[in-house]
């Protein structure tokens, strides 16, 4: 019964090595490292080549958009040809905290979708009270991508995620009191675009809210997630594994 995080930050981990220790022990089988911008990026290629389970993304987050520049882009795009590089992202629009401006967001975004259709590599897309917008630019610029929307927060969107094919992946925050919503949409993502992941150090499962989180965490949210499909977790495991080894092209497991 193995697992995969789609969507950690390994670089921000205070123990590393006994993160990685624990996700293993909790048959956690591959995690994806995620690249925020250029140095991240680099920095989850070179763990990735560190380490067997570990994969990377590289990308440009929108709260560093600001940094966009020709010369970003450019490195980016050669670190995508690098070995276990398995997405672009994560980017998008994140209208919450607005920490770039929003015109600047757009053009990362744009950028990366671009770059993501360049390099053949799916799309890894943050959205933070910007859903209208960001689903109307993946309909716009990205209709031939795949297109992976990481700590899904569009549950009015769901079905359309569902028609447009979307993966949708599910971080700790889908066991919080207040995330009746999210349940409800983790009921609904169909079975094959299905995944799970734990955004760590960020949004730790209850009962561990308010503490770093870590790989082997994933576990609660796939439990939380079948509960809401009113599965066993056996079966969801399974399935979001099986859907990150296929979305990703990871080579592990079964």
């Amino acid at each position: 019964m193995t697992l995969v995080d789609a969507h950690c930050h390994l670089e921000m981990l205070d123990d590393l090595e006994g993160s990685l220790a624990q996700a293993r022990a909790a048959h956690v089988e591959a995690v994806v490292t995620i690249g925020i911008d250029v140095a991240t990026s680099r920095g989850a290629v070179d763990l990735a080549a560190r380490y067997d389970d570990v994969f990377a993304t590289v990308g440009l987050h929108p709260h560093d958009a600001a940094a966009l520049s020709d010369g970003v882009l450019h490195e980016l795009e050669a670190l995508a040809g690098q070995p276990k590089v398995v997405a672009v992202g994560e980017c998008g629009l994140d209208f919450f905290r607005d920490l770039s401006p929003r015109d600047a967001q757009r053009r990362a975004f744009s950028a990366q979708v671009e770059l993501a259709r360049r390099v053949g590599l799916p799309l890894v897309v943050h959205v933070r009270e910007a859903g209208d917008e960001a689903m109307a630019v993946l309909a716009e610029e990205a209709a031939d991508l795949t297109v992976i929307m990481h700590c899904f927060s569009l549950p009015q969107w769901v079905e359309e995620c569902n028609q447009r094919g979307y993966y949708a992946s599910f971080a700790g925050n889908v066991t919080f009191k207040n995330a009746a919503p999210l349940r409800e949409a983790a009921a609904r993502v169909r079975e094959d675009r299905l995944l799970v992941e734990t955004d760590a150090p960020f949004l730790a499962p209850a009962p561990h809210r308010g503490r770093p989180n870590h790989p082997a965490l994933v576990a609660l949210a796939a439990a939380a997630v079948a509960e809401a499909r009113g599965c066993g977790v056996e079966h969801v495991n399974a399935i979001t594994s099986a859907n990150a080894r296929r979305v990703f092209g990871l080579s592990v497991g079964g």
